[in-house]
């Protein structure tokens, strides 16, 4: 059990049985009243985003969750295969515990987020970007070069993005994991 004013980002709480990640929190002193914590909390399970206000003397059930490195080894029908890097045990996730797994390459390393008690695999989490080869780029589509004028490319993995005009064939590009947006070229 810990306070409401112990909270921060990054905080595994359980709350009606269910575990909930603090994606945002901003401690509230008001004027009159008792102080609060506003908080943005992310179900684990179901990746849904709900707002929660908590009493600052409110006690709070926090869960014992671990941060392990694994390495992306190959998906399949099964589902997504991870291998630890300190164990060599390997786990096999769905792919709706990883944002846009669709970036994942061969070899990557991600950060996996497990119940400290029961070692059930929580979520994968990708770093904040990766660098991807492009292997095709399409045409831009008529009356779409005003300004920030994009076409769509696939990448190494699969996935398609946009990337501004100037992106060809060849060239390595960094990607938002969240967004699965471009964020700038890499000069080779």
């Amino acid at each position: 059990m810990a306070s409401a004013t112990e909270i921060k980002k990054g905080l595994c709480m359980v709350i009606d049985g269910n575990l909930w990640v603090v994606v945002d929190f901003l401690h509230v002193k008001p004027g009159k009243g008792p102080a609060f914590v506003r908080t943005k909390l992310k179900n684990v399970k179901s990746k849904k985003v709900v707002e929660q206000t908590i009493p600052a003397g409110h006690s709070i059930e926090t869960a014992r969750v671990e941060r392990r490195t694994f390495q992306y080894l190959y998906n399949d029908e099964t589902g997504y295969h991870f291998m630890n890097t300190e164990t060599f045990d390997q786990v096999s996730v769905d792919s709706d515990m990883i944002n846009n797994p669709q970036l994942l390459k061969e070899g990557q390393s991600v950060e996996m987020l497990l119940h400290a008690e029961t070692e059930e695999t929580l979520t994968v989490e990708l770093p904040m970007s990766v660098n991807l080869l492009v292997t095709q780029t399409y045409d831009a589509v008529a009356g779409n070069t005003a300004t920030n004028a994009t076409k769509e490319a696939t990448v190494e993995t699969g996935a398609k993005i946009q990337v501004p005009m100037f992106v060809n064939e060849g060239d390595t590009v960094k990607i938002n994991t969240d967004t699965c947006s471009y964020m700038e070229r890499i000069k080779a």
